[in-house]
């Protein structure tokens, strides 16, 4: 007979309900009959030693967790920069924190690659505040990135690509994913955030969540590029109205970035639907409709209700045509970005690093290292 395991039942409950599981979907993990979660919870009977380690796994949660004497207090690793009717969210999600740590793992692992490097730190990163000139930032962004404002290819998917590389190119780390740690089961929770920035001198990092509509990553990438410009670290929701004087501003810079006002102003058609506006603007400055109506809403040419439902029509579109997630290797490298990909394969390759702590590093699978490189470098 296996032997109970005495953990504390309010664990399982608080780490149940924190990786926003039901009691069916443990059971069905176990797998046990409901009742039995329910009587565990509430201390009329043990799971067994087995039982709880693989409770720990589907919750995500470390197994010792489960024997605490009450739950420990987790906060978000970075500055809290959302805003959900004028005062932050209450208690962020496993996913977002899980993703955080990862990427300030990786992040870690990369500052101590460029300093064994001696790598200079990066001038842009802090060069301006929130009491800057936006024009002045948008400016310095298209310096710095060599961006112009007719340099954007033929769609937003090309000029979002051409952007990251840039970034990439001057020593920006960017990630991407709509999932937590490459586990498709996990999927992130574009309401709860849109991106994350990591400002440094040395590595800073963007962090965009891909369960967003594939135009509106665009206006994300951009946000976050200027929190870097400015020296500012947090994570964003990208709402049209934030109390938060960095946010603001970074939203202002990506506006302006994308779709400069003057030029807006003159191009839009105030007769007919304003959605008349949408197709030809998003032609005319090569961005997706989506940042058309963003833009429209921040200059007043729309209400925020009617770029509210219009956002939501387009990420419903998007959700209802979206397929499994990509091939596996590109899907890798742009959750780990290009730039930090390579720095940890070459390590691996020079024979400074074991494989298995750059397929643990990368989150591939050892044996898939030597193809992944090869594609990196093709």
């Amino acid at each position: 007979m296996s032997q109970s395991a005495f953990i504390n039942p309010a664990l399982l409950s608080w780490s149940r309900l924190r990786a926003g599981l039901s009691e069916i979907q443990v059971a069905k993990g176990l797998p046990v009959k409901p009742q039995r979660i329910r009587d565990w919870e509430a201390g009329r009977s043990l799971p067994t030693f087995n039982q709880a380690q693989k409770w720990a796994s589907i919750a995500h949660v470390p197994f010792g967790f489960l024997f605490l004497k009450e739950p420990p207090a987790e906060r978000l690793p970075l500055p809290d920069l959302r805003t959900v009717g004028g005062v932050s969210p209450s208690r962020p999600s496993l996913g977002l924190i899980d993703t955080i740590k990862d990427v300030l793992r990786k992040q870690d692992w990369y500052l101590e690659y460029l300093q064994d490097h001696d790598v200079s730190p990066l001038p842009f990163v802090g060069r301006f505040s929130t009491r800057s000139s936006v024009l002045d930032v948008v400016s310095d962004l298209r310096e710095v990135l060599r961006i112009g404002g007719d340099d954007k290819q033929q769609n937003h998917d090309n000029y979002l690509r051409d952007l990251i590389s840039a970034a990439e190119a001057v020593g920006i780390l960017v990630m991407r994913s709509g999932v937590v740690l490459g586990n498709t089961h996990r999927k992130l929770d574009v309401s709860e955030f849109r991106g994350f920035a990591i400002s440094d001198r040395l590595a800073p990092v963007v962090f965009i969540n891909s369960a967003d509509a594939p135009s509106a990553r665009l206006f994300t990438l951009v946000h976050e590029l200027a929190h870097i410009w400015i020296g500012s670290t947090g994570i964003s929701d990208g709402g049209t109205h934030s109390d938060r004087d960095e946010e603001a501003f970074c939203n202002a810079v990506a506006g302006e970035f994308l779709v400069p006002q003057d030029a807006f102003r003159s191009a839009w058609d105030m007769d007919g639907m304003w959605t008349s506006n949408l197709a030809p603007l998003a032609a005319r400055f090569r961005v997706g409709k989506w940042v058309v109506a963003r833009r429209a809403c921040d200059l007043g040419f729309i209400s925020s209700g009617q770029y509210g439902a219009y956002y939501q029509q387009e990420l419903q579109a998007y959700r209802d045509k979206e397929g499994s997630g990509g091939s596996y290797y590109p899907t890798a490298s742009t959750r780990n970005s290009v730039r930090f990909s390579k720095a940890v394969i070459a390590e691996a390759q020079s024979g400074r690093m074991l494989l298995r702590e750059a397929g643990k590093l990368l989150g591939i699978q050892p044996a898939k290292l030597k193809t992944y490189a090869s594609r990196l470098l093709a």
